[in-house]
């Protein structure tokens, strides 16, 4: 397996180094961010490793630019940032798993393990469905040139629908998601929710993009007339 180690730490990159050297991996080590985002985009990895604070380019710059490029290769994000914020943002710009320094080795290691598993499916950081965009990092969306604004419940259903664009979404999978697995209110409150959803996205356009799938739950597809 080929590894890109993508750190201005000397000491953790030659740490990584060794430990992925030990399993039997090739490992390139680049201290900066412009010189890294330029070798992973060239080269053909099957994981990259990535700090956030570095010089030239930060680490969310870096799996932004990826993904924008077309590069899924996985990344894991090794930063000494350890603020929940910090961690949803680099996820958000496109990063596949969080470790924050100090870390163990053999986590480092068996997480690297999981995500090379996983492949490079391509998984967009901007949500598409037909002329329907969600930025999950910028917090818009926007049909065609028109930004929306939505309400924060508002925002979490219809990415949840465009991840799973043109498949039915159970209206428990809803509830768990959007709002909280032990959440024991109205069910009901999802036909809400949808309605006003409808009420931004589609009505204003003309659209019909949101779907209700009668005895299974409600799915998103590129916009009717």
């Amino acid at each position: 397996m080929k590894v890109l180690v993508i750190d201005d730490d000397p000491a953790i990159a030659e740490t990584v180094r060794r430990t992925l050297v030990t399993q039997g991996w090739t490992v390139a080590v680049v201290a900066d961010g412009v010189a890294g985002l330029e070798k992973a985009e060239a080269g053909d990895f099957d994981i990259i490793v990535l700090d956030i604070m570095m010089p030239g380019r930060n680490g969310y710059e870096v799996v932004r630019d990826l993904r924008q490029a077309g590069v899924w290769t996985p990344v894991l994000m090794l930063t000494a940032k350890d603020g929940e914020f910090d961690e949803v943002d680099a996820l958000d710009f496109g990063a596949d798993d969080y470790l924050t320094k100090p870390f163990s080795v053999a986590v480092l290691v068996a997480r690297l393990r999981a995500l090379a598993r996983r492949g490079a499916p391509e998984r967009p950081a901007v949500l598409t469905v037909g002329d329907l965009r969600l930025d999950p990092a910028a917090h818009t969306v926007h049909r065609g040139d028109t930004r929306i604004e939505l309400a924060p419940k508002e925002f979490a259903l219809l990415a949840l629908l465009m991840r799973h664009a043109g498949t039915p979404v159970a209206k428990h999978r809803i509830l768990e998601s959007v709002w909280d697995v032990n959440y024991d209110g109205d069910a009901n409150i999802v036909e809400v929710y949808i309605h006003h959803l409808r009420k931004h996205i589609d009505g204003p356009f003309g659209c019909a993009s949101v779907e209700t799938v009668r005895g299974v739950g409600y799915r998103i597809v590129p916009a009717g007339g």
